[in-house]
């Protein structure tokens, strides 16, 4: 509210189900904005926010009993007034009447400008009608991303929220702990997969914070590989990007092993150099630096790395020059965490210069290395090796804390965890 001035308005709805076939849904998962604003998982709901009266408006859904004995209870008028948390409540029918009384004499409307909603069609459509409605004065000419101002408000994390991603971790520590323990030559990724996902839902993780990724082999230089379907051979390392959401906020952890329990030579080499460099750049994160700094020092870290193992040669900075070390290290080194696995909060300011860390910020570290196995100019011993390692970092007023330090990651570490039983 103190972001807005006496002449906006700012509206946030809920989100809406969405058709995965025919006439079922995908499961239902909250707005992000939405549910950051107001910590309710219902559908039909609307957030409305008056910068000249600094008032509050809840519209909620009111159903019949017919429509209960489908979909449940929810909170309706009632309940949402019971929260205690908003200056008004109404019901979302009403929100279209609603709306062209709250934005008269309104200048600057804030909303969602590139959702789908149906509602958003009739906020456009209200601001049309208030433009050439007698005995109005003014009204929303002016409209701007309500997000851009949710999304900074999102960088810091509470304490509250922090506590809700360490949840989340802790369950995820406990997933890939299994499938280090369970894997072995001859098992579908989908079947290690499965034994992830049974860990999340066991401890009530309300959803996978996104796919998981379980690639075997050669599978691994696939970035965003999801077919999870491929049979795990003992000469394998298995890389798993998994991460559960609870209370909304998820976690976001990638490890990667050797499906036989113990790192070959070349793959304990490789390994090593990587979890170096990833060290390396944790220790970095601490107030006052920026992504671009962490981003720079990963791809020299690597750069170098690649070149004592002999799979990039020549001087380090004529490599960084010509990007040649993109090759095999693609991706950015890590980005903020919180509600979304991929938080959409911003990486520079309205001047377009990079946003320094701050204690409360959370943000993956994620170096990896992808050699493709028909790669003729890579060392014929780490041809089909993909290997990642991400961490979820919180920045502190004196460092960081690496929040996911609990789950295996060095090499003694996981060929322990590989031969323990459950």
């Amino acid at each position: 509210m103190q972001l807005l001035d006496e002449r906006s308005v700012a509206v946030i709805l809920s989100a809406h189900y969405k058709v995965r076939s025919n006439d079922t849904e995908f499961p239902y998962r909250q707005e992000s904005n939405f549910y950051y604003l107001s910590g309710i998982d219902e559908d039909h709901c609307a957030i409305v926010l008056d910068g000249a009266e600094k008032k509050s408006y809840l519209f909620v859904k009111e159903i019949t009993e017919e429509e209960t004995l489908w979909l449940g209870s929810r909170m309706g008028i009632s309940g949402a007034k019971a929260l205690d948390a908003f200056d008004e409540v109404y019901d979302i029918d009403t929100f279209e009447a609603q709306m062209k009384t709250l934005l008269q004499e309104r200048v600057r409307l804030y909303y969602d400008l590139f959702g789908d909603d149906p509602l958003l069609e009739t906020l456009r459509l209200t601001c049309k009608e208030l433009l050439h409605a007698r005995g109005v004065l003014r009204s929303p000419r002016c409209f701007a991303d309500v997000f851009e101002l949710t999304q900074k408000m999102r960088l810091i994390k509470s304490d509250d929220e922090v506590l809700q991603i360490r949840q989340a971790l802790a369950i995820t520590k406990e997933a890939h702990h299994r499938a280090m323990r369970l894997c072995r030559d001859g098992m579908k990724e989908y079947e290690i997969e499965a034994e992830i996902e049974y860990i999340f839902a066991k401890n009530g993780a309300s959803h996978n914070a996104y796919a998981s990724i379980v690639a075997s082999g050669n599978n691994a230089n696939i970035l965003h590989y999801v077919d999870n379907k491929e049979t795990l051979q003992s000469t394998d390392l298995l890389l798993i990007d998994a991460g559960c959401e609870y209370g909304m906020y998820a976690s976001d952890i990638t490890r990667t092993f050797p499906v036989s329990g113990r790192f070959t030579q070349a793959q304990r080499e490789l390994y090593e150099m990587l979890l170096h460099v990833q060290l390396e750049i944790i220790a970095m994160i601490r107030p006052g630096i920026n992504k671009k700094i962490v981003q720079e020092a990963s791809e020299r870290l690597l750069c170098e790395g690649m070149v004592r193992l002999g799979i990039l040669k020549g001087e380090v900075d004529t490599l960084l020059e010509a990007k040649t070390h993109k090759k095999y290290y693609p991706h950015g080194i890590g980005h903020w965490l919180g509600l979304d696995v991929h938080d959409p909060s911003p990486y520079v300011d309205e001047a377009g210069e990079q946003i320094v860390f701050e204690a409360g910020m959370v943000m993956t570290i994620e170096p990896g290395i992808y050699i493709k196995s028909d790669d003729k100019d890579a060392p014929q011993r780490f041809r089909g090796m993909g290997i990642r390692i991400e961490d979820n970092i919180l920045v502190t007023a004196q460092g960081c804390e690496n929040l996911s330090e609990e789950i295996a990651k060095t090499v003694d570490a996981i060929e322990a965890m590989c031969q323990s039983s459950l």
